[in-house]
């Protein structure tokens, strides 16, 4: 529709994901580029709730949307022992399940230990996401991620979201700020409304699927 759409989310392995927040924002600038300049509101409905999104610029091709992303529920600190250590963190939904670790980042080998043991750990029967999440200051973090069904990845907006929000409520974050993830940057806020999520998308091309699809 021309206010929205509803979107089916599948990982690189196959597997089903409820939400993705960089997809929504995808979607959001596809929909937008058949829209005039200007100010634009968007409903996408996701197996992990209704998410509205916002158009705040547009440079061309590149949209910058702010995204409701909903309430974190579930919020707790855990520890868990996986790959041979036991290991502080937080665990919340975000749409979608997270858990994070606070810290300094972890070179490339224990974080490829953990992300892969953490994903598929006991606790989580469908898998969870997993972020680590170094606090530079209130304002500023930096993560790296461990996507379920993709292993590491560049960027996530539900991670990001997660991030901030595990910072926040024990690592002495500002509940808005900055999260830097290999792939860049984006805006985190929580507020009493819920986590709201702000970054750029940009459409890099269009086709046409001529394959019909099985019903």
């Amino acid at each position: 529709t021309p206010s929205g759409a509803t979107m089916r989310l599948f990982n690189a392995d196959g597997s089903r994901a409820e939400v993705s927040g960089n997809g929504v924002r995808a979607l959001g600038a596809l929909l937008g580029m058949r829209a005039p300049d200007g100010p634009l509101q968007l409903t996408i409905q996701t197996e992990g709730g209704l998410k509205q999104l916002s158009r705040l610029e547009r440079d061309g091709n590149r949209q910058l949307f702010r995204a409701g992303m909903g309430m974190p529920t579930g919020l707790l600190r855990v520890r868990v022992a996986a790959a041979g250590e036991d290991v502080d963190a937080v665990v919340l939904n975000m749409g979608n399940p997270q858990l994070i670790i606070l810290g300094e980042l972890p070179d490339d080998a224990r974080f490829n230990r953990l992300g892969a043991a953490l994903e598929h750990h006991e606790l989580f029967p469908e898998g969870t996401n997993v972020e680590f999440v170094h606090v530079e200051s209130p304002g500023r973090l930096r993560i790296r991620i461990w996507e379920r069904g993709c292993g590491p990845t560049s960027s996530s907006g539900t991670g990001s979201c997660a991030s901030l929000v595990a910072a926040a409520a024990f690592g002495g974050a500002a509940r808005d700020a900055e999260v830097i993830a290999p792939g860049g940057s984006q805006r985190v806020e929580w507020t009493t409304e819920g986590v709201y999520l702000t970054g750029w998308a940009e459409v890099l091309g269009e086709g046409t699927w001529l394959r019909t699809l099985p019903r």
